[in-house]
């Protein structure tokens, strides 16, 4: 709105005062200089960031707390397919009280999708990189890290190598590692997970996981067309990449090593995710407090996004009057 108004403003100058060129150019500059003051001034920004290796990670900050306040910092990552948008009911209430980053993880959104020129090592140790310098970029130390579903499993991982970034790690849906079965059903009919994701397109292969039982969070077929069109945002190749990513991560390993404060919120009823094995990481991971959201399927997140909210709150208001217990 404010780019239309600069050229317009700028047009009628040029061409009703030709001899006024030169102070349309100021003009413009003036109110581009204004604009871009107000766009950082805001309270929800979107951003790219440029990583060393060459990659671009796009995030969105909001931030409605009190201006002499300095919050602590939120930091949400969704699970396949899932970038930032997804994440919008969110922001009303955690804004208020923390500044909250949602990121779109690599080929997801916005975040850029390697090339094969680029020569990208698809590896752990590169996404939790490009996680830590997302954080150095935006000069936070330490974060609240919730990762959705399958980056639930780079949180672990995170946790692991870099505890002092966190302030503590909430996993939401998220499995350790996603055995044969649960690559059979991303695949649907095709010969690999990743290969779907190329032949059917994003969309499709939306469309696709929307069918599946245990997945979508919602009947109402608003909503389904929302949740396609914006998963296919992303690109099939982005996916695809991801998706040869996620096929042989497993974080079982790593899970009796995580010493940061964790919250499990375990679906009663995904189909991608058993409560099973929901209980056996919070076994796991030492000190994990689990609670039991009853969604309609994988997707709690959504659907039940009021119960998930009260029990991350009620999770960091507990961590702040531990630290203020101990310092007492």
């Amino acid at each position: 709105m404010l780019s239309t108004f600069i050229a317009g403003a700028s047009y009628s100058l040029k061409t009703h005062h030709p001899n006024l060129s030169y102070f349309s150019s100021l003009f413009s500059i003036f109110i581009t200089i204004i604009g871009k003051n107000m766009e950082t001034s805001a309270n929800s920004i979107s951003r790219l960031l440029d990583h060393p290796n060459g990659q671009i990670t796009h995030i969105i900050v909001d931030d409605y707390t009190d201006p002499w306040v300095e919050p602590e910092t939120v930091l949400i990552q969704g699970g396949f397919a899932r970038h930032s948008t997804f994440w919008y009911h969110w922001i009303p209430s955690l804004a208020r009280t923390y500044r909250v980053i949602r990121r779109d993880t690599r080929g997801h959104g916005k975040s850029s999708t390697p090339r094969p020129s680029d020569n990208y090592a698809y590896t752990l140790d590169t996404i939790l990189s490009e996680i830590a310098d997302t954080l150095d970029q935006l000069g936070l130390q330490k974060v609240h890290f919730i990762g959705e579903s399958t980056s639930g499993m780079l949180g672990e991982a995170f946790a692991v190598k870099f505890p002092n970034r966190l302030h503590s790690l909430t996993i939401c849906s998220s499995p350790a590692y996603l055995p044969p079965a649960a690559l059979e059903l991303f695949s649907f009919g095709h010969s690999s997970w990743p290969e779907a994701c190329r032949k059917l397109g994003s969309r499709a292969w939306g469309e696709h996981l929307a069918r599946a039982p245990g997945t979508l969070s919602s009947t109402d077929r608003k909503y389904e067309a929302w949740w396609v069109s914006t998963i296919a945002r992303s690109s099939s190749e982005g996916l695809a990449g991801y998706a040869e990513f996620l096929s042989s991560l497993d974080t079982r390993p790593l899970l009796s090593q995580i010493s940061v404060p964790t919250l499990i919120l375990a679906p009663a009823k995904s189909a991608a995710t058993g409560l099973e094995e929901q209980l056996e990481i919070a076994r796991q991971v030492k000190g994990a407090k689990l609670v039991i959201i009853h969604g309609a399927g994988h997707e709690i997140y959504a659907d039940k996004a009021e119960d998930c909210l009260t029990a991350f709150e009620e999770f960091l208001f507990d961590l702040d009057f531990r630290g203020s217990t101990d310092i007492a």
